[in-house]
């Protein structure tokens, strides 16, 4: 599958330096046009119809990439974000599943976001009721970013698209090789196709703690401790979750100076 991609940045040598390494690297992906401004970008996306857009949010405010997205009537296709921005901002791509670039832009990073995109094509070619779900995630990556309000809200990719769910609904979480079930209070679990690692990164820690290499629980749903033959904490039904030998100590510590 070959996709349309547009890029977008107010830095020529940016847009020119993307498009030469999509060319060598990336064979998936056809360039169709580039924008330097808002105006441009939205006219060449409303005319063109792209796949994808390569969007810079520092344009230069850091708001209109953004602006960009809430302004086009018609959200049929996929954003990554080409950014300087890290640390919060990269806890918030991840919590709203969006895909992003940092600069000095990474070629194995680019290659493998741009695997990603294709496969998340083919999900929502599929499944195209996927994209209001999508660019409402990417509207809390706004609230998070830009206007920087508070958001519990996380977004999961699941076999057919994307979910959004209030973390508090979560009642813990499990490492699956490379990929992550989630189990929620209702009695349903998701297959996340990323790492626990990135959910312990993500998710509030005064909220959410690791107990274990493969184990995160929700600290609301905790009811007790146990440790006889092995060590477990105990969550809301008996559910009973492995507490890992080196990580007995701090958990224990926690408990007791939170309650």
């Amino acid at each position: 599958m070959k996709l349309r991609a547009i890029i977008v940045d107010d830095e020529e040598f940016a847009r020119k330096n993307l498009i030469l390494l999509l060319e060598e690297f990336c064979p998936e992906i056809e360039v169709i046009g580039e924008a330097s401004r808002k105006e441009q970008a939205k006219a060449i996306i409303e005319s063109s119809k792209p796949d994808v857009v390569f969007l810079d949010i520092r344009m230069p405010s850091g708001s209109e990439g953004f602006e960009l997205l809430e302004e086009i009537e018609e959200k049929d296709f996929l954003v990554v974000f080409v950014t300087a921005f890290k640390d919060f901002a990269i806890k918030a791509f991840n919590a709203n599943a969006a895909y992003y670039l940092l600069k000095p832009i990474d070629i194995d990073e680019l290659i493998l976001s741009v695997a990603k995109l294709v496969e998340t094509k083919k999900v929502f070619n599929e499944n195209p009721q996927n994209f209001p779900t999508y660019f409402n995630s990417l509207r809390n990556l706004s609230d998070s970013i830009i206007r920087n309000k508070p958001n519990n809200r996380i977004a999961i990719s699941h076999t057919k698209g994307l979910k959004i769910i209030e973390d508090d609904t979560i009642v813990n979480l499990e490492a699956s090789g490379n990929c992550t079930t989630i189990y929620f209070e209702d009695g349903t679990r998701y297959l996340d196709t990323r790492t626990l690692k990135v959910y312990e990164n993500i998710l509030d820690p005064s909220k959410f703690c690791r107990i274990h290499k493969s184990h995160i629980i929700n600290l609301n749903r905790l009811t007790g401790y146990l440790h006889e033959d092995g060590h477990y904490a105990v969550l809301k039904g008996g559910q009973q979750i492995p507490v890992a030998r080196n990580r007995v100590t701090d958990f224990v510590k926690m408990l007791k100076d939170a309650y």
